[in-house]
């Protein structure tokens, strides 16, 4: 029979505990919740290329144009009044936090949407990246007739 003696102080068990609470840690945060679908917020993410953003908005369900038709230099407000305090409640309601951003430029580009099931006009995606990151999205249609501007999940029946 074998016997084996170990020799451990509390700081080596406290550090081994932490280390394996950590990594637990990391691997939720990695393998996320399973099955779930995933949402807006645990979607927002690095979006540098555009190659990134085409893949952020298909893997939402939108089909689009695979170059933006327009990107611009927005600088987000510093007072968020009428329109813009409209804008940042839609955008709280996906998980993005605007006002960290106030008085900051961000660059705006413009997506021409394919498959929105129920506009029949001209419907765009408009992502808001700030250094790479998305900070903002929104599907509006730009007719007048249709006249829409909804958060960037794809529409259930």
């Amino acid at each position: 029979m074998f016997m084996i003696t170990a020799k451990l102080d509390k700081r080596k068990i406290i550090g081994g505990a932490l280390i394996l609470v950590a990594l637990a840690a990391l691997a939720v945060l990695l393998l996320g919740g399973g099955d779930k679908a995933q949402t807006t917020a645990n979607l927002s993410a690095t979006v540098k290329t555009n190659a990134q953003r085409v893949a952020y908005l298909k893997s939402l369900g939108w089909e689009v144009s695979g170059d933006p038709i327009d990107q611009q230099t927005v600088t987000i407000p510093r007072d968020f009044s009428g329109v813009y305090s409209a804008y940042d409640a839609l955008q709280k309601s996906q998980g993005f936090d605007l006002k960290k951003y106030a008085g900051f430029e961000a660059t705006r580009y413009t997506y021409e949407v394919t498959n929105h099931p129920n506009a029949s006009g001209r419907v765009v995606a408009d992502m808001l990246v700030y250094r790479g990151q998305l900070i903002a999205a929104d599907i509006q249609a730009v007719s007048a007739e249709d006249g829409f501007m909804e958060g960037i999940a794809f529409p259930t029946a």
